[in-house]
């Protein structure tokens, strides 16, 4: 009897017009949409004979439907057409529309229904945040149809700066690499690549202006090895980006709606640049790039107007790479030793009037009214508050939360990455650190920490409320040498950041949990490195029975 029946069921399926039953979509993806309310009705059964339809002529909405003709045949296989709209959608179609009605730059409405699927926003850009959460609601494999439930979903961002930092001169990633990069950022509907491309141990651009910051403060002779310990590999370490290579990142990310923004870190962390150029440190050399991690004290020469001039070229051939309104200049961890020994920075301290600690507010204020003068604007880490510095500044909050907070009540636009929460080069375990490549000894970060971050407390007033722009996560690279590890670092707890940046729900870590647990399908579909700790029994012990 149970053989009959197995080959009835085998030739119905034979039969036209008999389908088998379809995979459903699944609309709780990360992170997790505004409003999700599903709809009386029958589903929308996605399948080969779907098409893509965009409605608006320009060249942006295009390429929006082919981003998800391409989502959609790496999830399930299945190739959708993709064509203009032309007159009316028919009853198997997935239509992507701008409805100038709408508000929101990022804002989108997704509705399901049994006749079709339509992602309308008032631009492409907002479309584009629709077409992730549909691609993000598919299962993932090689299937004929899928059955997508009846729903509306209404959704925007909490924050309008949504980011992630690589640092690119303690160790140096591909052109491939960094497109990888983006493509997880786009899929976390995050809008900004803080590219960190200078540092004491390597200066990764190229300047035409000053050629030898790439040729010789792109390369160290050696490379500290473990935690600071007294071993040093001797081995050559070398890389930059062309200005070609740079414009090339900068396109691929527009197209996912990300913003590059670029950081040159000064006056301090300089010692590349020193080394390639020493005329323009307080000693004159001779230096060297550095082969520690940590903080130097050979810094720029504030004192020595060169180093102003020098500053104004790099920035310049910046400005006309990078086309996003924020130039980074860093301004962390500056130390004055050298200033307080100089005579010539004595001596602009004794001309205006400053004080050491001060000294850099002066540096600041000059290198932003260039920038200003540009038509851009400057973004720095927490240290430059501690100078007379603009209120057009905005601050980078590192150190903790409470500068943010003081910043956005002076008036300054801020953007919350402080250690505690945003630093995903720290451990994810405090426990197995056996599982953790190349770990640092001084932080932990697990992923539940990350989704707790709150980053605009109720304290604030309602105008430092509107200066917290957004929030933003740093993968600094001293102990993370390759891709494969930066991957392992940042995911999960990037999902759980996309979160705070994104979704208005309230906090529910155990909702996530389970909603991050089904979206490893797509860590596993690009075959992404992660690490497994809320999923134990996935972790590999070399000393297990096998």
């Amino acid at each position: 009897m149970k053989n009959k029946v197995l080959a009835i069921l085998f030739m119905l399926a034979l039969l036209p017009g008999v389908a088998a039953a379809a995979d459903k979509a699944d609309y709780n993806v990360v992170p997790l949409p505004n409003s999700i309310v599903a709809q009386k009705g029958n589903p929308f059964v996605l399948n080969s004979g779907t098409r893509i339809l965009y409605t608006a002529t320009d060249e942006a909405m295009r390429r929006n439907a082919d981003f998800l003709a391409l989502y959609i045949e790496e999830a399930t296989g299945l190739r959708l057409t993709v064509a203009e709209l032309v007159k009316k959608a028919g009853k198997n179609d997935i239509v992507l529309a701008v409805d100038t009605k709408m508000q929101g730059e990022e804002a989108y409405r997704l509705t399901v229904d049994e006749k079709g699927v339509r992602i309308a926003a008032a631009n492409a850009k907002g479309v584009f945040y629709g077409v992730q959460t549909l691609r993000k609601s598919l299962p993932v494999g090689r299937l004929e149809a899928v059955e997508m439930p009846a729903v509306r979903i209404d959704d925007a961002p909490r924050f309008g700066y949504r980011g992630m930092m690589l640092d690119c001169s303690r160790h140096f990633f591909s052109l491939d690499f960094i497109k990888r990069y983006l493509d997880v950022m786009a899929m976390h509907n995050m809008n900004v690549f803080h590219w960190h491309l200078t540092d004491d141990q390597g200066w990764r651009i190229e300047i035409k202006k000053y050629p030898r910051l790439a040729s010789v403060g792109g390369k160290r002779t050696g490379t500290v090895v473990g935690f600071n310990s007294m071993c040093d590999d001797s081995t050559e370490y070398s890389g930059y980006y062309t200005q070609e290579q740079a414009r090339e990142i900068v396109d691929y990310a527009a197209k996912r709606y990300i913003t590059v923004i670029p950081e040159i870190d000064i006056p301090g962390h300089m010692k590349a640049a020193l080394t390639a150029y020493p005329e323009l440190g307080c000693t004159g050399g001779p230096y060297e790039v550095g082969h520690r991690w940590g903080i130097y004290l050979d810094v720029l020469c504030l004192g020595n107007e060169k180093i102003y001039e020098f500053c104004q070229d790099v920035l310049a051939e910046l400005i006309d790479v990078f086309p996003a309104q924020y130039i980074h200049i860093g301004g962390d961890e500056t130390p004055t030793k050298r200033w307080e020994e100089c005579p010539k920075c004595q001596a602009l301290a004794k001309k205006q009037g400053l004080t050491p600690k001060n000294m850099q507010g002066y540096f600041t204020n000059r290198i932003e009214k260039f920038i200003n003068s540009k038509g851009r604007r400057i973004i720095g880490w927490d240290e430059i508050l501690e100078g007379d510095i603009n209120q057009s500044a905005t601050i980078m909050s590192w150190r903790g939360t409470v500068n943010g907070e003081k910043a956005s009540e002076a008036g300054h636009d801020v953007i919350m990455t402080p250690t505690d929460y945003c630093y995903f080069d720290y451990c994810q375990t405090d426990k197995d650190k056996a599982f953790e490549p190349s770990p640092r000894v001084d932080g932990y970060l697990p992923i539940e920490k990350v989704y707790s971050f709150e980053p605009c407390p109720d304290n604030l007033s309602d105008a430092a409320k509107q200066h917290m722009l957004g929030v933003q996560a740093n993968v600094w690279t001293e102990y993370i040498t390759c891709p494969s590890t930066c991957e392992y670092y940042i995911l999960p707890r990037m999902s759980a950041l996309s979160e705070v940046q994104w979704s208005t729900a309230p906090k529910d870590f155990e909702g996530f949990k389970e909603r991050v647990t089904g979206f490893t399908r797509f860590y596993n579909l690009y075959n992404l490195n992660y690490a497994r700790h809320l999923w134990p029994e996935q972790i590999i012990k070399p000393w297990a029975d096998n």
